[in-house]
């Protein structure tokens, strides 16, 4: 049921693991936290925890390497590096990662729900609002949506177009905003330690400004930045959408 595959993409000038479990069913693609790599949500025991849906035939689970979230993590270049990063990231998934999707699903245009927490959220909103025409839905939990928070000095072009909060406001009217208009981004929050939903709340406000379809939910003070929450969260939405 699992399989990884590894390849060298000259756009991030390494090698990169993509691990896929499932046979059948809607793609899901998960991606990890800052630092976390493809086969972090098998280790952390989520995908156990989307194990009936997996294993149902509903859902196909595919995670990436977190490649621009452990440069951000790190600290140890600059932000217009850290930026760079982040962009080609987002063209090895488009270009890379969804076409390989595609084939492994053996249809040419079949959509895509992406998902991930805190990090991870991040890049499945970012991954919707730059490519509505492959992503349908977008689960954001725990979301860190202002990447500003892990820059230390001036940031570039490069930083403002990798980050929704930064230039969706000033999308013009046309095919992309259109198309976004009939995609949904879920943004689902707890309210426990180490949590800021007013991300979240931020974040929706910037999509709602620009008529784009997404709900905050709240979960509580229970509820923490911490993989229990998200072994709850995300089967409970998936279960929702497919």
């Amino acid at each position: 049921m699992k399989e990884c595959t590894r390849w060298y993409s000259e756009r991030l000038q390494q090698d990169v693991l993509v691990a896929r479990w499932g046979t059948f069913g809607i793609p899901v693609l998960l991606f990890p936290t800052a630092g976390g790599d493809a086969e972090e949500a098998e280790r952390f025991h989520l995908i156990g925890a989307l194990g009936p849906l997996v294993a149902d035939g509903k859902i196909k689970v595919y995670s990436v390497d977190s490649v621009a979230g452990r440069a951000w993590a790190r600290k140890e270049t600059s932000p217009q590096h850290c930026s760079w990063v982040q962009n080609q990231f987002d063209s090895f998934i488009y270009h890379e990662v969804v076409p390989a999707i595609r084939a492994d699903c053996r249809s040419h245009d079949i959509e895509v729900i992406t998902a991930g927490a805190s990090i991870g959220a991040f890049n499945a909103l970012a991954t919707l609002c730059r490519h509505p025409d492959v992503v349908k839905t977008a689960i954001c939990m725990s979301g860190s949506y202002d990447l500003e928070n892990f820059v230390h000095g001036d940031v570039n072009s490069d930083f403002y177009h990798s980050s929704p909060i930064h230039f969706l406001p000033n999308l013009g009217e046309g095919p992309q905003l259109d198309i976004l208009r009939q995609r949904f981004a879920l943004l689902a929050t707890g309210e426990g330690r180490w949590e800021d939903p007013s991300q979240s709340f931020r974040m929706a406000e910037v999509l709602g400004s620009k008529g784009i379809p997404n709900r905050v939910e709240p979960w509580g003070p229970e509820y923490d930045h911490d993989w229990p929450t998200w072994r709850e969260m995300l089967p409970h939405y998936l279960n929702q959408l497919v």
